[in-house]
Parts: structure tokens; sequence; C-alpha cells
């Protein structure tokens, strides 16, 4: 069983030798343990330092695509070096490689498709206790929409089987944790939480400018996940409320006009009238997102038999070491 450690980093040539020294290289259960780096477009000397450091695979984006992308750029060359399980982890040393043994375990014994680690963000006091609530709330909302038991949602320390791997699609630049988490929910994969080691911060997240900006960005990307895989609930029951909220003026119209008062009244006609059209295409926006979202689910099943076609049949590539992940020659560096 092979085992790939990926690391998307963005200028991390001070912290990226932590990281690489705390990732095991050997674990129980697995037969083969290999390092990549993603370097996202990095203006320091962190691919120098990948490659002084004795990573086994390094993929240069041609210029900063973001987190979202990198992360997805590694999954494909991990499933096309073969890998059987991948872990991604941050080039920042956040988390500590020695819990990546216990990390894999549940996915090496068959127990899980994906294994989140577990910072335990309500209690860490390396947040502050305004991030520690907003963790916990911003959990519990993804693990209602996702319908998946995580403790810690916008991890990025985390294990996926080579089947689980192959269903990621990324749509968002901004960071994949919350939507591949949604995108897990509804494909039936079996995700759980496993607790891990953190190190100290060693410098602040780059992830947003500020906290209101990660708020907004995570919201953004957890509502248009909703829409996408839960779109039929979601607006139906939004032209049923919209429905209803419309019949209460018009039934208070009729009323007044079936006893002889209805002069005057014709403003609750109007308003009912509105809303009852406002549910009526909202309803009928329902059942067409449905049939859009059930395209999407039987357009990522035929994208997933390709994926796992070329990896039967795509040779490895010709430097193992250093590659690039841009499909324009301007990306190739």
């Amino acid at each position: 069983m092979k085992l790939i450690v990926q690391i998307p980093c963005f200028n991390e040539e001070k912290t990226l030798p932590l990281v690489v020294a705390e990732i095991p290289r050997s674990i129980p259960g697995i037969d083969k343990v290999e390092i990549q780096v993603i370097d996202d477009g990095s203006t320091d000397n962190t691919v120098d330092t990948a490659i002084a450091c004795g990573v086994d695979h390094i993929i240069q984006n041609g210029h900063n695509k973001g987190l979202a992308r990198s992360f997805q750029s590694g999954i494909e060359s991990a499933l096309n070096l073969g890998a059987d399980i991948i872990v991604n982890t941050d080039g920042d040393n956040q988390y500590s490689g020695a819990s990546i043994p216990d990390l894999v375990r549940p996915i090496v014994e068959n127990r899980a498709d994906i294994a989140i680690g577990d910072r335990n963000p309500g209690e860490n006091r390396e947040f502050s206790w305004a991030k520690r609530q907003l963790q916990k709330f911003g959990t519990h909302v993804v693990r209602s929409l996702a319908q998946v038991d995580v403790s810690d949602a916008v991890s990025g320390f985390r294990a996926y089987s080579r089947d689980a791997a192959l269903t990621i699609n990324v749509m968002t630049r901004f960071s994949y944790t919350t939507e591949t988490l949604i995108h897990a929910g509804q494909h039936g994969l079996k995700v759980v939480s496993v607790p891990v080691s953190t190190n100290p911060t060693t410098r602040p997240s780059r992830l947003a400018k500020s906290t209101i900006r990660f708020l907004q960005k995570q919201l953004v990307t957890i509502l248009r996940s909703y829409f996408m895989y839960r779109s039929l609930s979601a607006f139906l029951w939004a032209g049923i409320l919209m429905i209803t909220i419309g019949l209460l003026p018009v039934v208070r119209f009729l009323y007044f006009y079936a006893i002889g008062d209805g002069d005057g009244r014709i403003q609750s006609l109007v308003l009912g009238s509105m809303f009852l059209l406002a549910g009526y295409i909202t309803v009928v926006i329902a059942f067409l997102s449905d049939a859009l979202a059930t395209n999407r689910r039987l357009t990522e099943s035929v994208l997933q038999r390709l994926r796992r076609l070329e990896q039967d049949t795509q040779p490895p590539p010709a430097n193992p070491q250093l590659q690039s992940s841009g499909q324009r020659d301007d990306d190739i560096q």
C-alpha cells in the first residue's frame, strides 16, 4: 500500500524543512511513503528547499492559483503516481507529522474513506476565543449540511482513500475543506474525525486577510455547495413559504369581498398575488435546479470512471520529481 503526503506551499521555505522532517517514512500497514510538494507560484526558495529536503515529487504552478486548485492538482498527481492513500497537510507546520499514522489508520483498516484531523478547535489555546467560537459554529453548520460527523470541519490535515480521492471535484479557488466535506456527504462516503497534535503557530494564516473576509468566503462556499447538491429542498421550501405568505392577504381580501366590504382592500390582493407569483417561480426553479443537480451527479459519475481508466492506462511522468501542473507553455517553469 502506497501513501503520498502532499504539501501545498506558497512561500514556505522557512517552515517546509520542519514539515518534511516530521513526516514518518515508515508506518504500520503502509509499504511505501512518498512526499509531494505543490508549489503555488512561490517567489522565495520553496522549490529549492523542497529539493534539498529530499521530497519525492514537486509540482510547480506557473503562477499563484490558490489553495483549492493546488490541492486538486496534488490529488490528481498523487493518483497518477499510484497512491492508495493521500494525506494533505499544510506547509506552515501547523500539523504534527507524528499524527499521520493515527490519521491513516481508519483508512488502512477499511473503517473510513476520509479521515479528518481534529485539532479540538473549541479548546485549542493556539486560537483566540472568538476563533474558537467561530470554529465551533462553522463545524456545526457544515456537519448539518453535509450530514457527516466531524468535529473540525476546516482542518486541512486529512487523509483520503484512493476511491474517495477519485470523486473529488473542487470548484472554488478559496479552500477545499468545507466543499469536499459536503461533497463526501452527498456521495455517501464514510468520514471520521481523528484527534491530532498541532505545533505552535509560526505565522498568521494567509487564507484570508481578516476573520470577516474568511467567514464571507466560507459562507459563499457552503451555500454554493448546498445549492449545488440539495437545491430541491432549498428552493422548494422557500417557494412553499412564499406561497403560504401570499395566500394570507388573498384569503383576507376574498373574505372581505364576500361580505361586501372589499372596497379599498385591493392592496391585499396585489401583495398576495406578488408573493404567489414569486413562490410559483421559486418552486419551478427548485425542480429545474434538481434536474441540473441530477445531471451533475451523472457527470461526476462519468468523470470518476474516466479517471479510473486514466489511472489504468496513463504512464508515470517522465521526470517523477519535478512537474508542472499547468496546461499551457507559459505555466511551465
